[in-house]
């Protein structure tokens, strides 16, 4: 048995936009829902969502039977946590918080089997599809693709230096922490920040990474498409299901 190929990471290396959906119900159900709706990619939310390691397992064997590439952003840059989610499948993963080269080094290593790296050798795991992979061990990383996520001020000032790290794949800007980092908590779309938001798009691209954002305002998001952004998550299921039940019953008040 091959290799799975990890189109996502392909689609960013041919410089393709890939449009995106975020996922925190923390569901299964909801994961199936949206996985067929045509999005390039859906985000599974281990960081800010109440998801546990059983219930994304669960998430993944719902959305694998649709053309979309799960992405899983994991709680912390941590190499237990990377470990555990690579285990069971994943292929590409969002490390938030990550403000230094230093921390996008760990990032990778922890992505990456020793020598290289750090992570855990186990044979018959679900990544490995229990055992028939023979040669995963070797050749794991040709499909891991490593999205480290910037969302502070210090961050931002070294963002050339985070691309450059050998096996970073993509940069992700978190816009609701950097605007926090930069004395605007609860705002996502200051006219103050979003062009230095815009000019890390171009940042990212020059340094040859792929640029990733979340939107679900449509103006912004069609605005860092515009700036070189190669993955944008469009909006969230929380935030359609809310809004969209809140639409419903204003039809008859």
């Amino acid at each position: 048995m091959d290799l799975p190929q990890n189109s996502f990471k392909r689609a960013l290396k041919a410089g393709k936009q890939q449009i995106g959906l975020w996922s925190s119900l923390s569901s299964n159900y909801s994961v199936e829902v949206i996985a067929g709706a045509g999005y390039e990619w859906i985000l599974l939310d281990c960081e800010h969502s109440p998801n546990d390691l059983e219930s994304l397992l669960t998430q993944l064997q719902a959305a694998a039977r649709y053309p979309t590439t799960p992405i899983v952003r994991v709680p912390w840059n941590d190499m237990v946590n990377i470990k555990r989610v690579l285990d069971i499948g994943v292929q590409t993963l969002l490390i938030p918080y990550v403000c230094s080269a230093e921390e996008a080094k760990a990032a990778v290593a922890a992505t990456r089997y020793p020598p290289a790296g750090v992570r855990g050798v186990a044979g018959t795991t679900r990544a490995t599809q229990y055992g028939r992979i023979k040669d995963y061990a070797k050749r794991a990383h040709e499909e891991l693709c490593v999205l480290v996520q910037v969302e502070t001020r210090p961050a931002l000032d070294q963002l050339e230096a985070i691309c450059a790290v050998d096996g970073v794949d993509g940069v992700f800007i978190g816009p609701a922490d950097l605007h926090a980092s930069m004395g605007y908590p609860g705002e996502t779309s200051n006219t103050a920040i979003l062009p230095l938001i815009e000019e890390a798009m171009r940042r990212i691209r020059k340094a040859g990474k792929a640029p990733g954002y979340l939107s679900p305002v449509e103006a912004d998001a069609k605005r860092m498409l515009a700036a070189g952004c190669l993955y944008c998550a469009v909006g969230a299921d929380v935030g359609l299901l809310a809004r969209g039940a809140e639409a419903l019953r204003a039809k008859f008040s």
